[in-house]
Order: C-alpha cells, then sequence, then structure tokens
C-alpha cells in the first residue's frame, strides 16, 4: 500500500517535464506516460470496488510470479487497452488526475480481500495482489520517464 503511495508521489515529481519526448525511448510524452499510469490506477481500482469477492478463484499464473517476483515488468511487450489511453486533446489537468488516483487508492485499502481484478495477462489479482500490480506497473512508467529526461540532459 505504502508503495503504491510513494510511487504516486515520485510520478507527481515529472509533471513539470510532461512536454518532454525522446521517440528513441519512447513514442509517447512524459505527460502521456503520467496520465496512462494514473489512468490506470484509477479504473483497476473502480473495477476491483465494483468486483464480488465471492467470485475471486485464485490460480497459479507463471508471468505474474516472474513479474512479481523481479517486481517489474519488461518493456515494448504491453499494449494499453484504449480505456487507459490519455487521449491528449486537452491539456490534462494533472493535479484532479493525482487527487482522483490518491481517493481510489484510499478506496482500494478498503475493499474486502478477496475483491478483485482480472488482469488479461496476469489473471485474478486480489487487493493485495492489485497493489502490487499498480505499483509495479507505475514505477515502470517512472523509468521511461527517467529515461526520456535523461536522454535529453
Amino acid at each position: 500500500m505504502r508503495h503504491l503511495e510513494q510511487s504516486l508521489y515520485d510520478l507527481s515529481t515529472y509533471i513539470e517535464y510532461a512536454d518532454q519526448s525522446n521517440n528513441s525511448v519512447s513514442s509517447v510524452n512524459v505527460g502521456w506516460h503520467i496520465e496512462h499510469a494514473l489512468l490506470v490506477i484509477i479504473k483497476i481500482i473502480a473495477t476491483v470496488c465494483k468486483s464480488d469477492a465471492n467470485q475471486y478463484k485464485w490460480k497459479f499464473n507463471f508471468s505474474r510470479t516472474i513479474a512479481f517476483t523481479l517486481y517489474r515488468f519488461p518493456r515494448g511487450i504491453g499494449k494499453a487497452p484504449d480505456i487507459v489511453k490519455p487521449s491528449q486533446k486537452d491539456k490534462t489537468d494533472f493535479q484532479a488526475l493525482f487527487s482522483e488516483a490518491r481517493l481510489s487508492v484510499e478506496a482500494l485499502k478498503k475493499v474486502a480481500h478477496h475483491q478483485f481484478f482480472l488482469h488479461p495477462i496476469f489473471g485474478n489479482l486480489n487487493r493485495k495482489n492489485t497493489f502490487t500490480m499498480l505499483d509495479i506497473h507505475t514505477k515502470h512508467h517512472i523509468a521511461i520517464i527517467k529515461d526520456i529526461i535523461a536522454s535529453k540532459n
């Protein structure tokens, strides 16, 4: 739980770099990565909050085991679903998104242990595993952001 909260804080420190980009690192700019990470947190937690804990079924998942053990995701493998792709039509209100994400994290703390999210690669993620996945995902995008920024200095 605290790891995700720290990652959210860390992510917020990159807002000033939102317009920076480097196509050799990523085809999208820093702002896209920030907004995407926040949308993932908000949308996944909303799904967990609506889930029925009685429907949760644990099943071994090799990909989840590897990612959670290494505490990282490989780059360039996953594709963001449309629901968590930033629109980038208007200037993003990052402060509003960060506020919503923080409220979502607080809501996730209060759900039943077996409320869950069905991840397309990792299968059913209960509350604890959802926190872990969201933290790894956020750190994944922070690493990309750092590489974009470092390439400009």
